[in-house]
């Protein structure tokens, strides 16, 4: 058979260059117009408009997600206040504010609610020592000043003698338990007239607590 000469080219070509050529076809093709951003540090290639496009959507999102959550804040924090004007209304302790919370503040409610107490009438009472002090008779203020006086010496030993029967229940309903501030809480309570406190009373006069 006829033998068909063989380049020596081909056989003796060198590996290396073969590789070399394979890697370079495999590497990806570059936009060679793409500039690199000032501010991108080198190396980097500039991200691509559509890249872009999506990070200022994504940051316009986080936006409006931070709208929607200040909004549903202020809705969540209007509902609260509502259901806590509720419970001041009905006495559900659920709902009611952190400084009437609790079975010892709403015994102290009780306390007070169940009971006449002079300090209540201290408004009306003052309203009409202040009418009859202004009145230019003499002897009308020297008895708008006396019922002044008997008015503040009745308050002081009632609430003195009120405090001192809460104290007492109070030790023997809730030994264990934090009683501090109760009896000023309920002594504050007994100046506001009984149709005006908060939260409303839930007991009726003489019922025991």
């Amino acid at each position: 058979m006829p033998r068909y000469p063989v380049p020596l080219g081909f056989v003796f070509r060198s590996r290396a260059k073969e590789e070399k050529a394979a890697v370079a076809d495999k590497a990806p093709l570059t936009d060679s117009k793409q500039t690199r951003d000032p501010q991108a540090p080198k190396g980097r290639p500039t991200p691509k408009r559509s890249e872009a496009q999506s990070q200022r959507r994504s940051v316009a999102n986080t936006s409006m997600t931070r709208k929607e959550a200040a909004k549903r804040q202020r809705e969540e924090r209007r509902a609260a206040l509502d259901r806590q004007r509720q419970a001041l209304a009905t006495g559900d302790e659920r709902y009611l504010p952190a400084r009437d919370k609790g079975p010892v503040r709403k015994l102290a409610r009780d306390f007070i609610d169940s009971r006449f107490n002079i300090a209540e009438f201290f408004l009306p009472m003052a309203v009409v020592i202040l009418v009859l002090s202004m009145v230019r008779v003499p002897a009308l203020q020297t008895i708008a000043l006396l019922l002044w006086l008997v008015v503040i010496v009745l308050i002081v030993l009632d609430s003195f003698v009120t405090g001192y029967r809460l104290k007492k229940r109070l030790a023997e309903r809730f030994p264990d338990d934090n009683k501090r501030g109760a009896v000023a809480y309920a002594l504050m309570r007994s100046l506001q007239m009984r149709r005006l406190r908060l939260p409303k009373p839930q007991v009726k006069r003489g019922e025991r607590p």
